[in-house]
């Protein structure tokens, strides 16, 4: 294959509706196939939105693939759509909670996870402690999610895997705390394009409606792109 698509959904999340995100997913991953996508990069939880906690609905997070993950995983295999997919997730033998993006290919097969290291904001979640690297057409992908791109010791551990993509699914609009060129930055040290999936919307105490999803090649956006409403942003 020498061309890959790729799309990125910008969503506007809720943080306390679940099934309205995952209806929001489900239809952007039929408008990925009707634009015949070959990969799918969702914002960091876009499941869950990023300030659900709660001891209400903590209890909705499960160990997965759950039911609603494996009818996604059917709809990838019937797409033919390889996703890298942002959800809570509860692990098995610990019983403790993670900030992961999942890795279903275009077979409907959850080939893997990366689970988020940074979890200084995320008061529900634990860190994560391995760094995955996945391969799609003959192309390596590692995942830094959001603010994980402040350390530089994930994006190099990437390049000295001869990852050729780095993806960066994010829930990171501006203010105070907000992005300032960390993924330029990690860009540049590392020689590798960062494909930033980021979001849309309003929650308990932040504001997304200015965060960008953007393209940065060489320390440069080539392409960003905000908008108040949800969109389906494709590229070759």
């Amino acid at each position: 294959m020498n061309t890959i698509r790729v799309a990125f959904l910008h969503l506007n999340l809720l943080y306390d509706d679940f099934d309205f995100n995952k209806k929001y997913i489900e239809k952007g991953l039929f408008l990925a196939y009707k634009n015949n996508v070959d990969i799918v990069l969702t914002p960091e939880l876009a499941v869950s939105g990023l300030q659900f906690f709660s001891k209400k609905i903590i209890n909705k997070i499960c160990v997965q693939p759950d039911n609603w993950m494996k009818s996604i995983m059917s709809k990838c295999k019937k797409y033919g759509l390889n996703l890298f997919l942002g959800s809570p997730e509860k692990d098995f033998f610990n019983n403790k909670y993670y900030n992961s993006i999942f890795f279903i290919n275009s077979d409907g097969v959850l080939v893997g996870k990366q689970r988020k290291f940074s979890s200084f904001i995320d008061e529900w979640s634990s860190p994560g402690n391995i760094i995955e690297v996945f391969e799609i057409f003959n192309k390596r992908f590692g995942i830094v999610i959001c603010a994980d791109a402040y350390e530089k010791e994930f994006s190099n551990y990437l390049k000295s895997k001869n990852v050729d993509i780095v993806l960066a699914p994010s829930s990171w609009g501006p203010g105070l705390y907000g992005p300032n060129g960390e993924w330029e930055s990690r860009s540049i040290e590392t020689g590798i394009p960062f494909f930033v999936c980021n979001r849309t919307g309003e929650e308990k105490s932040l504001k997304f409606w200015n965060a960008e999803s953007s393209l940065i090649v060489e320390g440069k956006r080539i392409f960003s792109f905000k908008d108040i409403n949800s969109n389906l942003l494709i590229f070759d």
